[in-house]
């Protein structure tokens, strides 16, 4: 009988050290961490983003991309015209979230008249356009990052670029790559 008290002892003090957990579980991911956007280097065209006509394109040995082998770009045409690249994600209440992008000009002009303008709207906070860059961007890759700071809400963040063009000054091409929008 003692043996037997011994034993339901054992059992029930196993079970209240571990808790009765589960092992080999996943842990959660935290909700404010991590990469969420399904398409931040163009691998896949422009799924995940809402683009204007000849947006993605891959790269070659003259213009490479960032990384991997596509990159969107705002090509010049040397007339008057915009164009559009954005996208939307949901930021999760108390996480910041932090877009950083690459760009790489390639220009013939010689004064200010193209534009790649760069915003990151946020829910209930008005948009602004965070940079505005011309043709004296360089032609090597620069990188650039952005945050919305933390809400105790949810929200969606969108971040768009928006080039415009005027004809006539010389042609300038904004390419950009690699726009990871990453949670903390």
């Amino acid at each position: 009988m003692k043996a037997l008290v011994t034993t339901a002892t054992v059992a029930a003090l196993l079970l209240l050290t571990t808790g009765g957990a589960s092992y080999g579980q996943p842990a959660a991911d935290a909700p404010c961490a991590g990469q969420i956007h399904p398409n931040p280097g163009f691998e896949h065209g422009t799924t995940g983003w809402t683009a204007g006509p000849r947006i993605v394109v891959f790269g070659d040995a003259t213009r490479p991309a960032h990384t991997g082998l596509a990159y969107a770009t705002f090509a010049g045409l040397d007339v008057t015209r915009g164009d559009l690249l954005r996208t939307t994600v949901t930021v999760p209440a108390d996480c910041n979230l932090t877009v950083r992008f690459w760009v790489r000009t390639t220009t013939t002009e010689t004064t200010r008249g193209d534009y790649l303008n760069v915003g990151l709207a946020v829910t209930g906070i008005p948009p602004k356009t965070r940079f505005s860059l011309a043709f004296d961007g360089g032609s090597q890759w620069r990188e650039y990052a952005m945050s919305t700071g933390t809400a105790t809400t949810q929200r969606t963040a969108t971040a768009s670029f928006l080039a415009s063009e005027t004809a006539g000054n010389g042609v300038t091409a904004f390419d950009v790559d690699d726009v990871t929008f990453t949670l903390s």
